[in-house]
Order: C-alpha cells, then sequence, then structure tokens
C-alpha cells in the first residue's frame, strides 16, 4: 500500500534520523529492509519498543563478516536505494561503500546521512541535533530576548532537517535513476538541513526585517501577535494573529480596544506583550480555547503529548493510530488514491530474518547456510 509500492530499499541500521527516514519511506509503501546485529547492538534506538522502526523487516547481520557483507550486497543488486547513517569512511571500511555497491547495482541510489556531511574539517567529529543546529543558526536564533536558547528537541536537526531531508533527496535521486540509469550519493548533512529550513529568516534579515538579537523578531517571540501566554490556570494559548484581519479578530475576542493595541508598532511590541499577558491570566487555558479555537484569530490551546491524540480535530482525523497495541502518530502525508494503510508494529532486532530473505528472493537452502 502507498504510492511508493514496489520501491525496495536497504536500511543500514542507525540511530535517529536513518531510521526516521526509513519509517517516511516504508509509510508511504516502500519495501524497506532492516539490517542490523540480530543482538541490536546495544545502541541506543534500537528494540520493538521504538516507533520509527514500524512498517519493515529487521534481518540480523554482521556486516563485519564476509557473509554479512556479501548479504548487504546481494539485497543491493535487488533495491533502488540505500540508507546509512555511519560517520564518513565507515561504510567504505567494511567493503560496503559507494564504489563496492554501484560494481554489483549501478542504478542504486546510496543515501548517506551525517551530521557534518561527507567532506570538511568537522566530517569525521560526533556531534548530536543539538550541535548540527548551533552550527547551522538555527540554534542561536531560538530564543527569548535575554535568555539562552532553547533546543526544539531533537526536531530541527534529526528529523526535519536530517531524516526527513534524507528521505526526499533518496526519492529525487530514485526518480532520477530511472530516467538515467545510474544511481548516485546523496549526501545530507543534518547542519545543511537545519540551515535550509532557515532561509525565510536569511531572506528577512537581507532586506532589515530581521535582528540579529533573538527575541525581538517577528516569529522568535519578538512580536506579541506570534507568542504563548499562560493562563489563569497554568494552562497556555499559542497565538499565531500574523495578518491583519487575524489580529483584529483576536482583539476583538480578547475585548480589547485596536486603537490601543497598534500591530506592527515595534517599539510597542514589549508593552503590548506584557499586556496580552495579563489579559489571557485572567481565564483557564479551556475557557479561552473555547473562545479562539473557533474563530479566524490564529489562536489555540497548547496540548501535551497525551492530549493530542484526544484533541477533536486529530480524532476526527485519525491523526494518531494503534500500531500493535501502541498509540502513535500516523504515516503522514496523506495520498488520495494511494493510501498508505497502518505500518505493521516494529520488530525486534533480527526477529524476520528469515521471512525477509525469502521476500527479497534468498532460496531457502542460501537462508539455512547464511543463519549458520
Amino acid at each position: 500500500m502507498g504510492p511508493l509500492h514496489g520501491v525496495k530499499v536497504v536500511e543500514i541500521a542507525s540511530i535517529g534520523p536513518g531510521p526516521f527516514a526509513a519509517m517516511m519511506l516504508a509509510d508511504m509503501g516502500a519495501d524497506v529492509i532492516r539490517l542490523e546485529r540480530a543482538d541490536g547492538g546495544g545502541g541506543l534506538g534500537s528494540g520493538s519498543w521504538n516507533h520509527m522502526h514500524r512498517g519493515r523487516p529487521s534481518v540480523g547481520c554482521d556486516l563485519k563478516t564476509d557473509a554479512g557483507r556479501e548479504l548487504a550486497l546481494r539485497l543491493c543488486e535487488r533495491a533502488d536505494a540505500l540508507i546509512e547513517g555511519f560517520r564518513p569512511g565507515v561504510m567504505e571500511r567494511l567493503g560496503l561503500g559507494p564504489a563496492e555497491v554501484a560494481e554489483r547495482n549501478r542504478k542504486l541510489v546510496y543515501g548517506r546521512m551525517t551530521g557534518y556531511g561527507q567532506e570538511g574539517p568537522m566530517a569525521p567529529v560526533a556531534g548530536h541535533d543539538i550541535n548540527y543546529i548551533s552550527l547551522s543558526g538555527a540554534l542561536g536564533s531560538i530564543a527569548r530576548q535575554g535568555e539562552r536558547p532553547l533546543f526544539p528537541l531533537n526536531l530541527v536537526g534529526d528529523f526535519g532537517g536530517g531524516g526527513m531531508l534524507l528521505a526526499l533527496g533518496v526519492l529525487a535521486a530514485v526518480i532520477e535513476a530511472r530516467e538515467s540509469g545510474r544511481g548516485q550519493v546523496v549526501d545530507a548533512s543534518m547542519v545543511e538541513g537545519a540551515s535550509v529550513m532557515m532561509t525565510l529568516m536569511h531572506a528577512m534579515r537581507e532586506i532589515g526585517m530581521w535582528s540579529d538579537e533573538p527575541g525581538t523578531n517577528l516569529l522568535d517571540s519578538g512580536a506579541h501577535f506570534y507568542e504563548v501566554y499562560e493562563c489563569a490556570d497554568g494552562g497556555f494559548i499559542a497565538v499565531g494573529a500574523l495578518e491583519p484581519q487575524f489580529y483584529a479578530k483576536l482583539l476583538e475576542l480578547m475585548g480589547l480596544d485596536p486603537g490601543e493595541f497598534p500591530q506592527m508598532d515595534r517599539s510597542r511590541w514589549p508593552e503590548l506583550k506584557q499586556r496580552f499577558a495579563e489579559v489571557f491570566r485572567t481565564k483557564a487555558r479551556d475557557e479561552w480555547a473555547a473562545i479562539l479555537e473557533p474563530e479566524e484569530a490564529c489562536a489555540t490551546p497548547v496540548l501535551g503529548m497525551g492530549e493530542a491524540p484526544r484533541h477533536p480535530h486529530n480524532a476526527a482525523r485519525g491523526s494518531f493510530v494503534e500500531v500493535g497495541g501502541k498509540l502513535q502518530p500516523a504515516p503522514a502525508p496523506r495520498f488520495g488514491r494511494t493510501p498508505s494503510g497502518v505500518p505493521t508494529p516494529p520488530p525486534e532486532p533480527g526477529a524476520d530474518t528469515e521471512s525477509a530473505l525469502a521476500a527479497w528472493g534468498l532460496d531457502e537452502a542460501e537462508i539455512t547456510e547464511l543463519t549458520a
């Protein structure tokens, strides 16, 4: 099921953005086979608890052995793409670099996920999401005025600028390979992925609409009409009334005089923010939600992870699904003619070795020999 039905991908097990990219592809119908140590390798993300491993089988494969290397190469012969997330040079040392794989399948797309890219002074250095977004300029821009930057979980580097960008790059290269008959390396760097997500802010900075001082700009908590406000009960309301018509409706629903709250007078933003804060503290979060959410005011309650699946809109759309009895985000985006369907549960490492290899064309005798 899904628009990628028929696309075959070999995933070399990694953590974070690599599995996320593979999950996205599997959610959209690609036939992804995950190669990992049968004991899971003790990694941070290994095991069936990890929702990002859903929708694809796990094959136990020791890539440090000749037989494991040969198995990976044989699967690559049948694949459209490979995804790996090691530091630069590791796959080459295993004998599974782009050159070796291309000898078996010249059409295969080789997707590489790293923090700093395949070359450059920082390429071999260890890091995590927080480090990558710090070098991209994104982390330094996410702060209230006078406060230290606050990292937005690991969404910008690992997932948005990492795994999702890798999935996009792999699909673009697969489309091109079907025309040219030749694969290529997709070098996905989380620093560059996070940087490209900042394109709008760079454009605004160039024309003088964005200051280098965090917390003073339109979208970084500088504006009173794009902010999170605490309510009487300790809950929060998210306000994003950027356009004048939405701002006018917000003021009306808050009972405020538009003449006293000029939207684009930047010199008054700190003062107006304080006045907004005073008003929002007069009612509980859900009271404000009942007033604001149905209207064209761009104001909504801030929900916790446990609340989000129960919100009427999310529930009506089925935005969260149960996979193996565990509630999690549903596949996205949606497709009208080739829907993705509900993924299969994530397996334990190596749990599907025999059945997955058989599905990829290996015969029983070969599988028995490899297992031994």
